[in-house]
Formats: C-alpha cells, structure tokens, sequence
C-alpha cells in the first residue's frame, strides 16, 4: 500500500470515474487468490501474495473514495460504524469457516475466498452509481504523485489527520503482533487466558462499531476521536505496569478496546469531513499509504523494543515495553485533533 496509494485513486474527479479502476482490480485479486494454495514454494507463493496486496489495494482507495461520494456527511460516522460491524461479523465467519474448509481441503479457503471476494467486490461496481468524470482522465503516475504530495503540504488539515493515522495504524499493527507472545511468553498464561482476552477485545470492539458511529454524527467524529484517545493511550501505558495476570484486567482490557474500536472506527469519517470535495480521491490514496506506513513501521519497531528491553524487563521478558510502545504514539496524536474539533 505505501507503493500504490498515492496514485491509485488520484486522478478521480469528484463523483467520478472510481469503479473502473476498482474493475481492474478484481480479476487479478481473484486469479491470485485461486492460485496460492497449489504453488510448489513459498517463493512463488510470496510472489502471488504481494500481488494480490497489489490489486488489493488498487481497489481500496477507490472504494473508499466511494463513501463521501454517495453518502450525506451526517451519516459518515454511521456509515463507518455499520462498515465496521459487517467487517467484525466477516472476520468472525472467516475465521471459523476458513478453519472448517481447510479441515475438508487444504485448497477449499483460498477458492472459497476466491469466489466471495468476485461477488462482493464485483457486485459493489455494478451496483453503486456515480456521477461525473465520464471523459479520459488518466493523467500519468507522476503526476498523480504531485497532485498527492502537493494536498499534503498545502492542506493542513489533511496532513495532521495522515500524520494521526500513521500513529493509530502503526499502534495497532505492533499490539496485534505481539499480544499473544506477551501473554504466552511474557506472562507466562495459557492460551486460554489469551483467547479470553481476544475475546475481550473483539467484543470491546464490535460495542465501538455500533456505539460510535451515532456518538460521532451527533457530537463531532474529531471531538470522540479526542476523548477516546486518552482512554485508549493511558490504558495501554497502564498496561505496561502489569508483570503477572489477574482475570480483573478483562474489565480493563474491554474498556480499552471500546475506546480504540472507536477511533479505528471513526479515522476514515474524519477524513470524509475535512478532505476537499476535488481531492477525495486523492486523499483516500494518501490515507492507505498511511495506513500501510503504520503497518510497515509499527510491529518492527515494537519487535526491536521488545528485544532492547528483554535485559531489563526480565519478569515479562522484555514483552511489557509494548504497552507504552504502543501507548504513546496514540497520545502524541491527540494534539492534531484540537483544530478539528473546533471546526465541527
């Protein structure tokens, strides 16, 4: 994403040409999906993989674009929260039915997701309608990498909302990583206890999902990102204090994740609301290229800290640094925030 982002949605016009680029995208997301489980090696099979990505993001941007398009900017925090309902509910299936089909045959996921990934994307082009860009608007990756980097430096408020999402995408990257090992190798618990903290914070959230959305429409999306980020950047410094487990936590681990699904909830209806109605496109290639900057830094750094602290942390083996690793970008960003709510 951060090699694709910043041209793949560039050169749309507002209520423009999206879905052709987002048609592009599906047949080689499909081929690559189909042809993963029967590679000879894991060489050929990286290969398919960064392809897909590839594709995949080609075809997010574009979508994403899609939302303030056809969307009143008083629903973008419920469009969001629903989005992300849908999302948990898919995840939760494919995980559980992924598992099932692989039992059955090895290649059966991957043709499954095959399938799914044609009909649902496929029938998100054919069924949304645009107005707009209907004449020859491909101007060339350069200058779409111009166009980007020139609504960076040129509009504040869509650069410290970038900058934010660095840190949130960054933050989660890192804690979705290594929560595991520090509750197995750190901890020293059960994957029990680490299924029940899974547990905690799918459910924290899926309540951010439906809660957050309304809360957004009805006092500012800025203004909850705001005080959802002090709850959600204090918890994780709070964490980082813990040595040994007490089953109270859950209480604690569930409030934190309501209040960090909200702000990974409501990220992409703030940029609904700030971005120009000319740059939409642009700024949704711009913000994937953020998020994929947050996944490429986040969990390598949290990795290397983990490894710094393991002499000094002895009692968790270096994995409780993650928490304020983590903790901190998260309350670093707040400040970005100010301007915003003040607008709304």
């Amino acid at each position: 994403s951060p090699i694709v982002g910043p041209w793949s949605d560039s050169f749309h016009t507002p209520l423009g040409r999206r879905r052709p680029f987002m048609l592009v995208a599906v047949g080689p997301m499909a081929f690559c999906l189909l042809l993963i489980p029967f590679m000879p090696n894991l060489w050929t099979t990286v290969m398919l993989v960064l392809a897909f990505y590839f594709a995949y993001y080609l075809y997010e941007p574009p979508y994403r674009g899609l939302y303030p398009d056809v969307l009143p900017p008083a629903s973008y925090g419920r469009a969001q929260g629903v989005q992300h309902v849908l999302r948990g509910i898919a995840l939760g299936i494919a995980l559980v039915g992924g598992n099932f089909l692989l039992k059955v045959w090895e290649p059966a996921p991957f043709l499954t997701a095959a399938f799914v990934t044609s009909l649902a994307c496929g029938a998100t082009i054919l069924l949304i309608r645009e107005d707009g860009g209907h004449g020859s608007v491909f101007e060339g990756f350069a200058a779409y990498i111009k166009r980007s980097w020139r609504i960076f430096r040129e509009d504040g408020d869509v650069r410290r909302f970038l900058i934010a999402n660095s840190a949130w995408e960054g933050t989660f990257a890192a804690a979705r990583s290594f929560v595991i090992l520090y509750v197995i190798d750190g901890l020293g618990e059960s994957k029990t206890v680490s299924g029940e903290i899974l547990a905690a914070v799918a459910a924290g959230y899926v309540v951010a999902a439906v809660l957050s959305g309304r809360l957004g429409d009805r006092f500012g999306i800025a203004r909850v990102i705001f005080f959802a980020s002090f709850v959600y950047g204090t918890g994780f410094l709070v964490g980082g204090l813990a040595t040994t487990w007490h089953s109270w936590y859950l209480g604690l681990i569930g409030l934190v994740s309501i209040s960090g699904g909200t702000v990974m909830t409501l990220a992409w209806g703030l940029l609904y609301k700030i971005v120009p109605e000319q740059h939409r496109g642009a700024a949704s290639g711009l913000a994937t290229t953020t998020k994929g900057i947050g996944l490429l830094i986040g969990a390598p750094v949290a990795g290397l800290a983990i490894d710094l602290a393991r002499p000094y942390l002895g009692a968790t083996n270096g994995y409780q640094i993650l928490w304020p690793i983590c903790g901190i970008p998260i309350l670093a960003a707040i400040p970005l925030l100010v301007r915003r709510m003040d607008a709304e």
